[in-house]
């Protein structure tokens, strides 16, 4: 073999070992579908999320396995419209196109994984898997096949997606907006004003943390979900670059928009658009120059909040991730986009509508997604209606108030090293500070801050001789009020973690485009003993401990106590004190 014939060679097998190590990437995408499911949903929910990310791959597996890949890629056809299966994985084992089964295996756990976001926190855990199985076995491969088998009949007409926004993205969230709509919204998500009039509550997620390590996760596999199919070097750097690119500025799209909307940056809805310029990006990926990726990411931000807000406040369909808008919408607009942005043609595929080709291209795109979609809604409608009517959709009531982990899995809480104390809507309380930022910001004299409220008799010959602190204030400054404390020799106190608002109820602020009408605030409520200590001086040290000048530095309240009993010993009263203070 020549040099020729040995740089052709390695350079097939590099990026045969490329194309593999692409499937693993976006295999690590699972685990960012489920940590962005689960930060934008409520913590009771954790582990029941956290199993349907799971088992979508694992039964996915199975049925792709034995069923789903045949009707996709098989070399046999019905008419282009489905695969004749066969049983080479076990008559010719060693010849098997396992290549490509591993490859179209995590496509495929991906369309499936998308549906759960949407129907999170009110469905059955076995229609669930019922839903996943069929998807993974029927739906997504006969469509796929349409798109991405030599032998489809999208394939032979032109129809362009490179990795997959109408193939996977807008059948998941086709299948989503079906899925949440026969599911119904999850509990006081809408309601009845007094005029009649459907008033929308938003519902945050209890870790933006959490959702945005899975942001971060999904963009890093993301180079693998659009790259992996790139055959040479150029290719697969021009790939990365249009996905960079249509990401970021989607990204910083989605934040100004949010930002002159609302008054303030909305952080979720700022990870949503990260996401919804990767989907749009990639059926374009390898077809699109910087400009096309600019356009489309920037199509892409204002699309997601537009959909969003216009699927839960006007549709009032609940979708706690955004995964209608994120993976439908954007799934759509990309695989359009491909008419609109593409630079290269062949014997089948044409420039894009900007660049000199006409709108030929633009109807084989829109016939594709006409195609994909229609297949999609009936199928999946049928899917879904049948569910609901024999094995049913949605939990009871009363499950769901509880939260999925304890009526599904027996589990009291995914975090199990921790008090699982909750907020107003199920979430539950982390210590950071910047929740403290959602708070009214205005100047008062110390005694408003922190006012003190005494709730024993103020007759002077009266006075208790045991007397309990109770104070309510922000986490962030229990170190200091602990020192305070340590300083005037009170050493002993309880520390509990609540939530709470005070007359203003926090300030307003927008989740997802909708107002939060009553925020409840993580503080800390720290409770104290005294009886040597003066409690007047107890309350000035807490005072200046706690003293910033802004609502909300806390409360203080005063307790007679009418007997200790010390358990140890016996002791009782002032006695049972001695060096607890």
């Amino acid at each position: 073999m020549d040099a020729i014939g040995l740089f052709e060679q390695a350079s097939s097998d590099l990026f045969g070992v490329w194309f593999l190590m692409g499937a693993v990437l976006v295999f690590f995408m699972q685990a960012g579908f489920a940590m962005v499911e689960t930060g934008f949903t409520r913590a009771k929910n954790a582990g029941n999320i956290i199993m349907k990310n799971l088992m979508d791959f694992c039964i996915g597996t199975v049925v792709f396995l034995l069923i789903g890949f045949n009707l996709m890629m098989a070399e046999d056809t019905l008419f282009g419209f489905v695969g004749i299966p066969n049983l080479n994985l076990f008559t010719d084992f060693g010849n098997f196109p396992w290549s490509s089964f591993v490859f179209n295996l995590v496509f495929c756990a991906t369309a499936a994984t998308i549906v759960s976001g949407a129907m999170a926190e009110r469905t059955k855990f076995n229609a669930y898997l019922i839903y996943s199985g069929i998807i993974s076995c029927l739906i997504y491969p006969i469509e796929a096949g349409w798109v991405w088998n030599s032998n489809g009949w999208l394939f032979q007409m032109g129809f362009v997606d490179f990795a997959g926004s109408a193939a996977i993205h807008m059948v998941g969230g086709i299948t989503a907006l079906i899925g949440a709509k026969l599911l119904g919204p999850r509990i006081g998500k809408y309601t009845k004003g007094k005029d009649g009039k459907t008033v929308v509550h938003a519902i945050p997620g209890h870790s933006l943390t959490l959702g945005a390590l899975g942001v971060f996760i999904l963009w890093f596999g993301w180079y693998g979900f659009n790259g992996a199919a790139a055959t040479q070097v150029g290719q697969l750097a021009q790939i990365f670059g249009t996905t960079t690119i249509a990401a970021g500025f989607a990204t910083v799209t989605t934040m100004i928009f949010t930002w002159l909307k609302n008054g303030k940056p909305d952080v979720s809805m700022t990870l949503n658009g990260s996401l919804a310029g990767l989907v749009a990006i990639t059926a374009p990926c390898a077809n699109v120059d910087a400009f096309g990726a600019i356009i489309i990411g920037i199509v892409a931000g204002f699309l997601v909040v537009v959909v969003v807000e216009f699927i839960d406040i006007k549709l009032h369909i609940d979708d706690p991730v955004g995964a209608v808008a994120v993976h439908g919408a954007n799934g759509l607009w990309g695989t359009l986009a491909v008419g609109l942005f593409n630079i290269y043609e062949s014997d089948t595929i044409t420039k894009g509508l900007f660049y000199g080709g006409g709108v030929e291209q633009l109807m084989k795109q829109f016939i594709g997604v006409l195609a994909i979609g229609a297949w999609t809604a009936i199928t999946m409608y049928i899917v879904f209606t049948a569910i609901k009517k024999t094995n049913g959709l949605r939990v009871a009531p009363a499950e769901e108030i509880e939260g999925l982990d304890v009526s599904e899995h027996g589990l009291a809480s995914s975090y199990a090293d921790f008090m699982p104390v909750t907020n107003s809507y199920g979430g539950l309380v982390g210590s950071a500070p910047s929740n403290e930022l959602i708070e009214e910001k205005i100047s008062v004299s110390m005694d408003e801050a922190v006012p003190v409220e005494y709730n024993f008799s103020a007759n002077p010959l009266v006075k208790p001789k045991i007397t309990k602190v109770t104070i309510i204030t922000r986490q962030s400054k229990f170190d200091e009020l602990k020192s305070a404390m340590n300083a005037i020799e009170v050493t002993g106190m309880t520390v509990i973690q609540v939530v709470g608002c005070g007359l203003q109820k926090g300030s307003n602020q927008y989740y997802r485009g909708v107002p939060v009408e009553i925020n409840l605030l993580p503080k800390i409520q720290v409770e104290i003993v005294v009886t040597k200590v003066p409690v007047e001086r107890v309350v000035e040290a807490a005072k200046k401990a706690l003293y910033t000048g802004n609502i909300g530095d806390g409360k203080i309240f005063i307790y007679n106590v009418e007997d200790v009993i010390k358990i140890r010993t016996g002791e009782t009263g002032y006695d049972a004190m001695q060096g607890e203070e």
